[in-house]
């Protein structure tokens, strides 16, 4: 059976030891052999035997047995001083003496091989749980290759352990190379600094083998799912974006192109074609608030739409909204708090989603109902609130409303235009979030951290 390294001693500390015992046994009968009768003592090597095949085994045991039983008769049963015996009892003292001291040996050294047995076993177990348990952890298993070469190390008893994945590459000079296959499928190699035992190593290799090709698989797998996710939420926003514009395109060019013909009549009354000029602009108007979503949505989604902040008053950021909002804007009441504290934004970017959020609003409401724009400083924030008195949302939808290309029922539009208002909102450090009843309108809160000190006093 093989034998752990780690309980392997030297040979030359096995001779030393075996000898040194052999002494202080001797000594000890020596010493006694005056009080105790000197055929009787002669057990007491078995006490030299026993250390010796415990550690080092029944080939270092036995030569001590031998050995020991040569001495004491030497020593100590006459004639001293020669190997001839004269009496037939000590003979068979002897011959039972070592009998004895040999099977006392094989007792011992098996129960050594056992324990290293059951050692390697509980180390193989080990072995097998912890790796398991790093290839069941986050990350590629490329990763975890390190520490688990580490644990293969510990387990076959040798240093310098390397693996690599896929790998047919000739060990270099020192090392010793050991290929991993699992159902003739290579896995890899692992490499040591010098041959592990064979039947440790057989028992170790194809379960690492084993181990590593699952995990493999496991994380070929979740890349092929990932890219299969993708490329199905790629075709559903494609689609999405094609059924979306289809219309949304199609309706400003259409009325366009409608009021263009109409236009081209010379009898065309002056009042009917000034209500036609003021339709193509309203519609292109439309169309270049479209393509600007589109574009700021690309941006917002390749990460491209890094902020320039500015110091801003909260009452010049309703200012730009309103202005951009265009006649619509006389709907909307303001109410700003007193001392309300200035932000670092993007101006342009905040204005884009306070418009969206406005122009949202004003979409839900009827034309008779007002929409409130209320600006107010708590908590280290200053909010904006842009409430309406529309149909108002269920719970359900309170998050959903912000991803791109979800329109409502009612109100018609893209459905880009809440997420890029909170797109812009992240970019800029603040929050976006929605609050309903259901049949009593909406609230949409952006929060914005108010500037440090030390800017608004460099303002």
């Amino acid at each position: 059976m093989g034998i752990l390294p780690t309980v392997q001693r030297p040979r030359a500390a096995g001779v030393l030891v075996s000898g040194l015992s052999l002494v202080a046994v001797t000594g000890v009968i020596a010493g006694l052999r005056h009080v105790a009768p000197v055929l009787s003592l002669g057990v007491l090597y078995l006490f030299a035997v026993l250390p010796v095949a415990v550690f080092w085994g029944l080939a270092y045991a036995l030569p001590v047995s031998i050995a020991s039983m040569l001495v004491f008769n030497w020593l100590f049963l006459p004639p001293t001083h020669t190997l001839a015996l004269h009496d037939s009892a000590n003979w068979v003292a002897l011959a039972v003496y070592l009998v004895t001291a040999v099977v006392v040996s094989e007792l011992a050294a098996r129960a050594r091989r056992r324990a290293a047995e059951a050692d390697q076993q509980r180390r193989e177990a080990t072995f097998s749980a912890s790796v398991s348990a790093l290839l069941l952890e986050s990350g590629s298993v490329q990763e975890r290759l390190r520490a688990i070469a580490d644990r293969v190390g510990e387990a076959l008893g040798v240093r310098r352990v390397r693996i690599e994945l896929d790998s047919l590459r000739r060990p270099e000079r020192g090392e010793t190379a050991r290929d991993l296959v699992v159902g003739g499928r290579h896995v890899g190699r692992v490499f040591f600094e010098h041959a592990p035992d064979p039947e440790i190593e057989g028992r170790v290799l194809p379960a690492l083998a084993s181990l590593l090709a699952s995990a493999a698989d496991r994380e070929r797998f979740a890349r092929e799912a990932i890219a299969a996710e993708t490329l199905r939420r790629s075709d559903f926003v494609k689609t999405t974006i094609l059924r979306s514009l289809s219309h949304d395109l199609r309706s400003p060019l259409t009325a366009i192109t409608a009021a263009g013909d109409v236009l081209a009549d010379p009898e065309l009354a002056p009042g009917d074609r000034a209500e036609l000029v003021e339709t193509v602009r309203l519609e292109a108007r439309r169309l270049s608030r479209l393509v600007s979503n589109l574009l700021d949505l690309s941006r917002l989604g390749a990460g491209a739409a890094a902020p320039r902040k500015e110091l801003w008053a909260a009452d010049g950021l309703v200012a730009r909204a309103l202005d951009a909002a265009g006649a619509e804007a006389e709907r909307v009441d303001v109410v700003l708090g007193d001392d309300v504290p200035t932000v670092a934004v993007d101006p342009t970017q905040l204005e884009r989603a306070l418009v969206n959020l406005l122009e949202n609003a004003l979409r839900f409401s009827s034309p008779a109902d007002r929409v409130e724009l209320r600006v107010e400083s708590r908590d280290g924030e200053v909010l904006f609130h842009v409430s309406d008195r529309g149909p108002g949302l269920d719970h359900h939808e309170l998050e959903r409303i912000f991803e791109p290309f979800e329109r409502a029922e009612v109100g018609g539009g893209a459905g880009l235009g809440l997420a890029i208002a909170r797109g812009f909102s992240v970019t800029n450090g603040g929050r976006l979030w929605a609050e309903s009843e259901p049949g009593r309108g909406a609230r949409f809160s952006v929060a914005l951290p108010v500037a440090p000190a030390r800017e608004r006093a460099r303002s």
